[in-house]
């Protein structure tokens, strides 16, 4: 399979476990235009706040939006629902995350290396595959 893409999702522990369990990632509104982007067959990195980088999955289904109630997030005061989901199957789940601290001054898509929190804001985002790869491998060591 080539042309496959490489995401990088990030969620709290509650939703970490809601993803594990239903198979079904979502994104809020604003980050509509990236998750219509994610492909079959793409790969997600999944970040689970605080610092952990916890699992891959794969994409199964194309984006569609759902208002069912099914994460928990209440940022900044207002509850979202994540309505714009895919289906995903897990690829590799850590027993043990990779704490993201480690990998930051290798990883392309962080920019700023001293306060790299703020590229992982995004709730999806596409990070180049030497990134994906890199972060595999950490996964497998654990």
């Amino acid at each position: 399979m080539n042309n496959l893409n490489y995401w990088l999702c990030v969620t709290n522990e509650e939703n970490w476990n809601i993803v594990k369990e239903k198979g079904i990632w979502g994104v809020p509104k604003k980050s509509k235009k990236q998750i219509e982007s994610v492909k079959i067959g793409d790969q997600i990195v999944f970040y689970v706040i605080p610092k952990r980088i916890s699992g891959i999955f794969e994409a199964i289904s194309n984006a569609f939006e759902s208002q069912d109630i099914l994460f928990k997030w209440d940022e900044f005061g207002r509850n979202e629902i994540f309505p714009y989901r895919i289906k995903i199957k897990p690829v590799y789940v850590a027993k043990q995350p990779v704490m993201i601290d480690a990998l930051v001054p290798k990883l392309q898509f962080i920019k700023h290396k001293v306060i790299y929190s703020v590229h992982l804001r995004k709730a999806i985002q596409e990070i180049p595959k030497e990134d994906f790869e890199l972060i595999k491998r950490a996964l497998n060591r654990n």
